[in-house]
């Protein structure tokens, strides 16, 4: 049966910072690129009219990538905008009103999770949930219980499949290279296993604090703002099984089946740290007990990976900022010329930010007599200029129906299944200076597999 496109784009929230920031630009980046011809509704409270709702989009795109003019006017043209309480049914009427024929909308909530009730149901008593899409931003919840409860609610107004919980990160072009560049290249596949690769490293470092996001950081801490939603993501398009077939639940089936085999990660498997100078910081609590740091230890229990360390360090003010994955290969069982060879000295580095770019550690022979030879990186770097914006990609694919860069229910559930055993306090705390690679524990978790290998912004070239 073939998926009917959206025929209505709504966000709930339209006012706020992620439509200011990220939704404007995603739907002009849309118009341009991709002929986007729908109702845009925005619904929010505000007291406004829709000129001063057209005024925040054009300043949105003036502040954040700039003014593509036939495509902003298009906007301009397409912009609908309702003012009204989301406790309010008058305000989902309206929007029914504002919708007119559209038989298919896509419902973004771009709204705290506390509001994600409320306005689900105001959406069905209203009509507009009837054939609709709904896409919704993490955080899922809280721990396991709280995703299966914002679960159950959405499934009395919302099929499993026409819910799209959206995160960012898989809309990322390095994110998404992750998975092509295993599965599209036969001499990875072969090596891609317990036998050949010794240690798994992700690191996904800040060189900045929480700068004016206080309340919010302290709310969620390292581990629920990247770890257990962007960096197990990561953890997944580099260890899942090639996907069979070709439709969009292929890739999530597997990425379920890698994550279901993750042992919940236990307390002496994380290290938790704060830099100084974070409890000043305004909307944090003077004796809060959150992490700005974070390393795990994790485990997959399967034929292809078992046995093989896999390290996940998260954190701010760390001494660069760089998110990147290092897959260290083994040593081949004996050194054939006799030299001592550093363990990491086989790897493939594959780097998402700042810039983009995959990297492969080898050795190559020093000039003179004797047979020893040196550690280079052969390093290929991409230009981002031409890649597609996250949001861009994702609302386009949602509005077509096409699932497979948003995470699934039973996805999300083994996630929280991951973590539980270490949310909250349950580990001791410790304090880091600010410029450095988090407290000295986050080293001592590593040793016996490390040491945790320092991204590395101009690694060194066969021909340095």
């Amino acid at each position: 049966m073939a998926v009917l496109p959206s025929d209505a784009f709504v966000f709930l929230g339209a006012t706020g910072d992620l439509a200011y920031k990220q939704i404007f630009p995603a739907l002009q980046g849309l118009i341009r690129d991709e002929g986007f011809n729908l109702p845009i509704i925005g619904v929010a409270k505000a007291g406004w009219n829709l000129e001063q709702f057209q005024a925040r989009a054009k300043d949105s795109l003036e502040k954040n990538g700039g003014i593509h003019q036939s495509s902003f006017e298009k906007l301009i043209a397409l912009l609908r905008y309702v003012d009204g309480d989301y406790s309010d049914p008058n305000t989902f009427a309206q929007l029914r009103q504002e919708l007119s024929n559209a038989q298919r909308p896509l419902h973004y909530l771009a709204i705290p999770p506390s509001l994600f009730a409320m306005v689900a149901e105001g959406l069905a008593t209203s009509g507009c949930a009837l054939n609709a899409r709904v896409v919704l931003e993490k955080p899922f919840g809280r721990d396991l219980a709280s995703a299966q409860d914002l679960s159950r609610t959405l499934h009395k107004f919302f099929p499993e499949e026409d819910i799209f919980r959206i995160d960012h990160f898989l809309g990322k072009e390095p994110v998404q290279n992750i998975l092509y560049t295993r599965f599209a290249n036969p001499m990875f596949e072969p090596i891609w296993d317990r036998d050949h690769v010794r240690s798994i490293q992700i690191t996904m470092a800040e060189d900045f604090g929480v700068q004016d996001r206080g309340k919010f950081y302290d709310e969620v801490g390292t581990l629920l703002d990247v770890v257990q939603n962007h960096l197990l993501q990561v953890l997944a398009n580099l260890t899942i099984d090639p996907p069979t077939g070709e439709e969009h639940e292929a890739v999530r089936d597997r990425k379920s089946e890698l994550m279901r085999a993750i042992r919940p990660i236990r307390p002496e498997d994380v290290v938790r740290g704060q830099y100084k100078g974070y409890r000043s910081v305004p909307g944090v609590a003077p004796a809060s007990l959150v992490e700005t740091f974070v390393a795990v230890r994790l485990n997959i229990d399967s034929w292809r990976w078992a046995g093989v360390p896999i390290y996940i360090r998260a954190g701010k003010v760390l001494p660069v900022t760089c998110t990147e994955a290092l897959i260290e290969f083994r040593r081949p069982p004996r050194e054939t010329f006799g030299e001592i060879v550093p363990s990491a000295s086989a790897h493939m580095r594959i780097r998402v930010s700042p810039d983009r770019s995959i990297g492969l550690g080898f050795r190559v022979k020093t000039p003179g007599e004797r047979m020893v030879g040196r550690d280079v990186e052969l390093v290929l770097h991409r230009q981002a200029a031409d890649e597609k914006p996250p949001y861009q990609r994702l609302l386009g694919d949602a509005s077509r129906g096409n699932s497979e860069l948003f995470s699934r229910q039973d996805l999300v559930e083994a996630q929280w299944r991951i973590v539980e055993p270490i949310l909250g306090s349950v580990t001791p705390l410790y304090n880091y200076e600010p410029g450095t690679w988090g407290p000295d524990e986050a080293h001592e978790l590593i040793a016996a597999d490390g040491p945790w290998v320092d991204p590395r912004l101009e690694p060194e070239s066969p021909c340095a």
